[in-house]
């Protein structure tokens, strides 16, 4: 009895069997399909490679919500270098609530304003990838997913101590302030504040002395990522008017960076830049000066590293496989199709009715040939 039930089970697989396997006595060899064999197993390979590299790959993925977060503080990191000595210039922000905030945070150092051979050919190739982000935005995934491969964003030192004097002071360092609409400013004298008010101390510095132009080695907002290159990094303005006001309007997007290296909360910003000469008795009012006047969105983004999953992987590699197979096997076949109605080797339609009459005429006069050959010979 488990002979039997062993036998009827094994029947019932080999009736559900959907791929039947021919007798090799069936099976003819052909040296054309031999060679869309070999072509078509070439590809499937090639193929697989290719599709494996995408699967190693990332990409990045944008999310968009409201920003709720309305009582953190945000950062903000300075690194400019102005055409002025430390005593001269003052930094400071003042935001929309009128609040002060005091430069405590800053640092300045006096330094030379040219910069080394070094350093200007580092300048050179931030430009130019400056110049490539903003013809193709899609270049700022490839920054991200490389954020942490080690290429330096800062401003190589100096090789060597130049015997020149100071010339210019750069300001560096951190800031925090609050979520709401401000303005960085960098002027002449230093900054103090009074109930009534916010000014600088310019009464001691000489008009002759008014130089704004400047370098910016990074200006970024949230948490400082290596890596990432900001839009006013390597900002470079020359003047050669004492009287030059240099406005940048700055909007600030709280970013939040998840990838399989690193999750930090940055901020994005895009940038307008307006430049002047004041001059009041032709009506350009104002303040000499380097300002910074930003704003933050009220939407965050979230940008994630996304890999493709497991099974995606092997459906696209099912596909590619059973694809190439299938459509190799009815190429071959419309070309052999084609081949033999070019060369004539199967006939269609008139012609074979043609042949089959030609066939039966001759089947019948061989029948009838032997019949009639003793009644001649008799007659």
């Amino acid at each position: 009895m488990r002979r039997l039930s062993r036998r009827k089970a094994l029947s019932l697989v080999k009736e559900l069997d959907a791929f039947p396997k021919v007798s090799d006595s069936y099976v003819v060899t052909s040296t054309s399909g031999g060679t869309v064999s070999l072509i078509a197993f070439s590809t499937m390979a090639l193929l697989s490679v290719l599709e494996f590299f995408v699967y190693q790959d990332t990409w990045m993925k944008y999310e968009y919500e409201v920003d709720k977060d309305f009582s953190s503080k945000l950062r903000i990191n300075v690194d400019i270098t102005v055409a002025m000595r430390c005593q001269h210039v003052g930094a400071d922000i003042l935001d929309l609530a009128e609040t002060m905030i005091t430069s405590g945070g800053l640092q300045y150092e006096p330094v030379v304003f040219e910069l080394t051979p070094k350093q200007r050919e580092w300048q050179s190739t931030l430009h130019r990838i400056q110049n490539r982000l903003r013809e193709e935005h899609a270049l700022q995934e490839v920054l991200y997913k490389s954020l942490l491969k080690g290429a330096p964003t800062a401003l190589p030192p100096r090789e060597a101590v130049f015997m020149q004097s100071p010339d210019a002071c750069r300001i560096h360092g951190d800031i925090y302030v609050n979520k709401v609409a401000g303005n960085l400013h960098i002027t002449v004298g230093k900054p103090i504040h009074h109930p009534q008010g916010h000014a600088h101390i310019a009464a001691f510095v000489s008009h002759e002395s008014y130089n704004f132009s400047h370098r910016i080695d990074r200006l970024c907002f949230g948490e400082e990522i290596p890596g990432i290159i900001n839009p006013l990094d390597g900002t470079e303005k020359i003047t050669y008017d004492n009287n030059q006001m240099y406005q940048y309007f700055i909007t600030v997007v709280p970013t939040k960076l998840k990838t399989y290296k690193i999750t930090a909360d940055t901020h994005q910003f895009s940038v307008t830049e307006r430049e002047r000469v004041i001059n009041h008795t032709a009506g350009s009012h104002g303040v000499s000066g380097i300002f910074f006047k930003y704003d933050t969105s009220s939407l965050m983004v979230t940008v994630s590293e996304q890999h493709m999953p497991l099974w995606q992987f092997l459906v696209r590699l099912c596909g590619i496989i059973g694809g190439i197979y299938s459509t190799t096997g009815m190429l071959h076949s419309l070309i052999g199709f084609c081949f033999d109605i070019v060369c004539c080797r199967f006939n269609l339609g008139v012609y074979r009715r043609r042949q089959d009459a030609q066939l039966q005429t001759n089947n019948l006069s061989n029948h009838h040939a032997p019949l009639l050959a003793p009644n001649a010979a008799h007659e």
